[in-house]
């Protein structure tokens, strides 16, 4: 091999490298930590409660839902969240809205990654969830 191809073929990984690094892994605007979501849903019959996040800059979530109420964590890396239920109060809640509520945070700690289009932001997973920014 001549000599200075030698030095380029060393020098190709590692310029290689530092392109790669350069580049963000998706366009993706950054989660909206700080923020109040409501979900893409209307209230139930007979009330005017739609459940709510609100997630801290640290992820810490208090959540609204149709009837119960409480406290969770999401954990974001790239377009990747873990989100992790705590104390969820029961409030005394019927037994249809109860179950709402139970199936919407079974749906939030099975999504494995979200998405934000506008004032939109999807929790992807086996039950996807849509929720907008409250923007007042």
């Amino acid at each position: 091999m001549i000599p200075s191809q030698s030095i380029l073929f060393s020098l190709v990984p590692a310029a290689l490298a530092a392109a790669l690094s350069a580049t963000p892994a998706r366009a993706q605007a950054e989660f909206p930590f700080g923020l109040e979501m409501t979900l893409d849903s209307r209230p139930l019959p007979g009330s005017k409660r739609i459940p709510s996040l609100e997630i801290s800059e640290r992820g810490e979530v208090r959540l609204e839902l149709w009837c119960k109420g409480g406290r969770g964590q999401f954990s974001v890396a790239g377009d990747s969240v873990i989100f992790m239920a705590q104390a969820i109060e029961d409030r005394g809640c019927p037994a249809d809205k109860a179950q709402l509520d139970d199936a919407l945070v079974a749906s939030l700690g099975e999504a494995t990654s979200w998405k934000r289009q506008g004032g939109v932001i999807s929790f992807v997973g086996p039950r996807p969830l849509r929720f907008r920014l409250n923007t007042n």
